[in-house]
């Protein structure tokens, strides 16, 4: 049996709002096996980013526990998380949080330097060429379309090679022709590196294109389903 990568054990989040402590996701349990794709669906404010989160180690666990390829995220300090991440996990946001003063080849590379890599600018432009962007490496991000932005966030995510790839709506700011290419852009990233991808969507395309989907709902997962059976 498939040792998972990623597990959560009666997770639980709440936050401090303007109007008092709010309960955001309730006693989530959820594997994740190598190499799988899942899927998170549900209504907007359903919990689905929240809990990308916690696996990401962005948001820490206010109850249970979250183990990412072995770690505790719930046990480790915000410094530990911050190498654990460059290390092992790549984040793609819906907003592509590119650095703006920096190019597209630079955006690449700057994850990879500050990972020790010595050839970081050389992965950096065989990224940008995976997703066809080796012509536009010395634009800056004012410079490019958000299609193209976020094919610069791709390529940032996978560069350092993680082995869990986390997705927030990556196409929810694109169009139907570039959320299309961004999909198969990051289903060929998560092939050609042998990557498990856990990714936040609405779109119905993306969410059949996963091995199980998850439907949260009201922050509790709602409804599990395999891809032969997924709505």
């Amino acid at each position: 049996m498939t040792t998972p990568v990623l597990t959560l054990q009666d997770a639980a989040l709440s936050l401090d709002g303007n109007a008092g402590r709010v309960d955001i996701l309730h006693d989530i349990s959820l594997s994740v096996k190598q190499g799988e794709t899942l899927g998170l669906v549900g209504p907007s404010g359903s919990g689905k980013s929240s809990l990308l989160m916690l696996m990401g180690g962005l948001e820490q666990a206010t109850d249970g526990h979250v183990t990412v390829l072995g770690h505790d995220l719930t046990e480790m300090s915000e410094d530990a998380l911050a190498r654990f991440r460059r290390e092992s996990m790549g984040v793609v946001f819906q907003n592509f949080h590119l650095i703006p003063t920096m190019t597209a080849l630079e955006n690449v590379a700057t994850p990879l330097e500050l990972a020790g890599h010595k050839d970081a600018f050389k992965r950096a432009e065989a990224e940008l060429e995976a997703v066809g962007l080796s012509l536009r490496s010395d634009h800056y991000p004012a410079q490019l379309s958000g299609g193209e932005q976020q094919r610069v966030a791709l390529a940032r995510a996978s560069a350092p090679r993680p082995k869990i790839l986390l997705a927030d709506e990556p196409t929810g700011n694109l169009d139907e022709a570039n959320g299309a290419a961004i999909i198969d852009l990051l289903f060929g990233l998560r092939d050609r590196h042998g990557a498990t991808l856990v990714l936040v969507t609405h779109s119905h395309t993306l969410a059949q294109k996963c091995d199980r989907v998850v439907r949260l709902r009201d922050g509790r997962i709602a409804e599990e389903s395999l891809r032969e059976a997924a709505e």
